[in-house]
């Protein structure tokens, strides 16, 4: 069993920020995958399912991003698995806009999401960290983190979201390479 957490802010004015990308992401998944339907549990919304063989969790806190580890750590604790079963999705500053790198353990950049998580289970967990790209000065993160995706990148957000759904089969196998391989062949076609 796996904890897939989506990280992002609960709420309809938050939903199409890029901050939110774990929760569109969570979302993503579970429609293609058919997973059940959202039960509110462990301070956010769960839904189960498979990938192949793989039984997933998947987890949208609703403690809003800075605390999201809350809600990782009581799920994580109540099905008795490890930092190694869990993976977070989440927007990264740090790489280019749809770019989907995947890594275990490291900090977490100013990701207050990742900070919350880090402090709740410890950070040897794997993260599927989302390229948003950097507004080019520090003064402008906050409002472009905060802000929504443009018009223009709508096509490119969706092809890549499909992408992870697509090849979530090498995540669950934990072939990590594997799924940032295919992830990358599919959004180059």
């Amino acid at each position: 069993m796996q904890i897939w957490a989506g990280l992002g802010n609960p709420g309809q004015q938050y939903a199409m920020h890029r901050h939110n990308v774990g929760f569109m992401v969570a979302d993503l998944v579970a429609d293609m995958h058919r997973f059940s339907p959202p039960k509110k549990q462990f301070q956010g919304w769960v839904q189960e399912g498979r990938i192949g063989p793989e039984k997933i969790i998947l987890l949208k806190p609703a403690t809003f991003m800075n605390e999201s580890g809350r809600s990782v750590g009581d799920a994580m604790r109540f099905y008795k698995l490890t930092p190694q079963d869990v993976t977070v999705f989440h927007d990264e500053l740090d790489l280019v806009p749809m770019k989907v790198k995947v890594k275990r353990g490291g900090g977490n950049a100013g990701h207050n999401g990742l900070r919350s998580t880090d402090a709740h289970i410890g950070n040897d967990f794997r993260r599927v960290r989302i390229g948003i790209g950097h507004p080019g000065h520090k003064d402008k993160v906050h409002g472009y983190v905060l802000g929504n995706y443009a018009k223009s990148e709508m096509d490119a957000l969706t092809d890549m979201l499909a992408a992870i759904g697509a090849e979530a089969e090498w995540l669950a196998k934990n072939d990590d390479a594997r799924f940032m391989n295919e992830v990358a062949l599919r959004l180059a076609a």
